[in-house]
């Protein structure tokens, strides 16, 4: 999977996006399990950019509507959109049927908070469960269309954490 649309490809066939690798002080990831699917489907906060947003915006926005919190120091931003496409049956239902995929900005932050500042049961629900995970473990947890993205993410982001810097 290529992270970078084909060349015939036009950018109104990807929903503009963004992303949040978050860490916590032990360095590990914040995941959480999206709650409209049957799959065991795990994955880091993202969602759209509104008309004129600016992506860090969005990526704080994103956070507090997601996990309830958006108390994090914004440490790297990847420095290209990222690509992925869903499968053809999530295409369809999704978003009526408009993209093929997204496009996203990604953001690596530090959160500041406390865990039990994480809440869940915000106005729109996604999640039903989170968790801080390991750099090892999180491809694993991803559902499979996304793993080539995340995989990206740890490559970019991880001299950061190496560096102990997050």
């Amino acid at each position: 999977m290529s992270l970078q649309p084909p060349s015939n490809l036009n950018d109104a066939l990807y929903r503009p996006g963004v992303g949040i690798m978050l860490f916590n002080e032990h360095n590990k990831i914040f995941v959480a399990r999206r709650i409209d699917s049957r799959a065991d489907a795990w994955q880091m906060p993202q969602g759209g950019i509104d008309d004129n947003e600016l992506p860090l915006e969005a990526a704080l926005r994103e956070l507090k509507e997601e996990i309830g919190t958006n108390h994090a120091t914004i440490i790297s931003q990847y420095p290209d959109w990222l690509y992925y496409d869903i499968p053809e049956e999530l295409a369809k239902s999704l978003w009526n049927g408009r993209y093929r995929g997204q496009r996203q900005r990604w953001f690596l932050m530090r959160f500041n908070g406390r865990d039990d500042e994480i809440n869940l049961e915000t106005e729109i629900p996604e999640f039903n469960d989170w968790q801080w995970a390991s750099l090892d473990s999180i491809v694993d947890l991803i559902v499979p269309f996304k793993r080539t993205l995340y995989i990206q993410l740890l490559t970019q982001f991880k001299p950061y954490i190496n560096q102990g810097n997050v």
